[in-house]
């Protein structure tokens, strides 16, 4: 009787698990490494480009941040800044809607408040307009916002694309508006003399303040409020949503407003707290940085403080290497992208691991 011939089966040396669960320490201790991982290579890049040492390296990032009262009360504003618009993305990141207009939404709310200031400003009091500006700003993000959102709720649109396109809108809006304000032709507004938040202790403290307030009442909706349970139920599974008569279309325009008004708001604390004016760059492509501080933060209001200060701290420190050394300004974003190259790179560890060929064996 002939003998079958059998192949033997070629199994691959490792292969990729998703994990179960991994402990809160294990994961924080990955995510710390992947961070001095990254700043170590960062410093040895700058001592084979630049010829600056990692003692030196070091000391100057920390000097840029904390060297004096007034880099630390920048770090500290462009936080609250980051921060706010980061906390504005959340709802509808967590959601599964991918609001990539950010950028937009702040940049036609500060056109809202400049636009309440040219027209408004001297004819009643500051704390009038004040109020004029802020709703102003935030009636104006949720529409920016909610635009999408209806045509993804109603015709299913992809709404990364949707949201996207409008940021273009809304730099051409503005790039109008500063023409037809400006007769001179410059496109350069100036600041405006009116719709200043007032001063207390200094012109950022009020802004601190107020995305301080935002911060805690974000947490609180997402995690302890009805609005936020929908949100996360329609962001694991809109069939399970409907099922428990969850109206999905309701929640996703909602939600959207509430984003929308959150830029809004990003947006009238730049105008009344930071600039007093409005330009095509007044948002800073912090409507981009945000998604990376939410999605780091895994949507969590409160670690977002965290990931925020990580992302300021590295772009201000960078700078400050960069203008010490008299280099490229190219170049703090090659660094600032390495490292977060790092730390999004940890996230596969966190969820997955290599199961080797030999290990898998031998737990058999």
């Amino acid at each position: 009787m002939a003998k079958v011939k059998t192949e033997k089966v070629h199994e691959p040396l490792f292969h990729i698990v998703k994990r179960d669960r991994m402990p809160l320490w294990q994961s924080i201790s990955i995510r710390l490494g992947s961070i001095v991982c990254a700043l170590a290579f960062c410093a040895l890049i700058c001592y084979i480009v630049i010829d600056v040492k990692p003692a030196e390296f070091f000391e100057t990032m920390f000097d840029g941040v904390f060297g004096s009262e007034r880099r630390i009360w920048k770090m500290i504003k462009d936080l609250a800044v980051l921060l706010c618009i980061s906390l504005a993305v959340t709802p509808a990141f967590k959601m599964r809607f991918w609001n990539i207009g950010a950028e937009g939404q702040v940049l036609m709310s500060c056109l809202a408040s400049v636009a309440c200031v040219i027209y408004f400003g001297g004819k009643m009091s500051n704390w009038m307009l004040l109020v004029c500006m802020a709703l102003a700003s935030v009636i104006m993000g949720a529409i920016w916002a909610v635009i999408p959102a209806v045509f993804k709720a109603k015709w299913d649109t992809n709404e990364t694309l949707f949201t996207l396109m409008m940021n273009y809108v809304a730099t051409s809006l503005v790039s109008f508006f500063l023409i037809v304000w400006v007769p001179s032709g410059s496109s350069t507004l100036g600041e405006l003399d009116y719709g200043h938040l007032p001063n207390i202790y200094n012109r950022y403290l009020v802004l601190v303040l107020v995305v301080a307030a935002i911060t805690v009442a974000m947490y609180i909706y997402l995690n302890y409020c009805k609005h936020g349970y929908e949100i996360s139920v329609v962001g694991e599974s809109q069939k399970t949503a409907c099922y428990i008569g969850i109206n999905v279309k309701k929640v996703v325009i909602r939600t959207l407003i509430v984003s929308g008004a959150l830029c809004g708001i990003a947006g009238f604390l730049i105008v009344s707290a930071l600039d007093h004016s409005v330009t095509t760059a007044s948002a800073g492509g912090q409507g981009f940085t945000a998604i990376m501080v939410s999605w780091l933060a895994k949507f969590n209001p409160i670690i977002m403080v965290a990931t925020s200060f990580l992302i300021v701290f590295l772009q201000q420190g960078v700078n400050q290497v960069a203008t010490d050394c008299n280099i490229s300004n190219a170049f703090p974003n090659i660094i600032v992208g390495i490292i977060l190259f790092f730390v999004i790179g940890c996230e596969f560890f966190i969820n997955y691991k290599i199961m080797f060929r030999g290990k898998e064996a031998s737990k058999k």
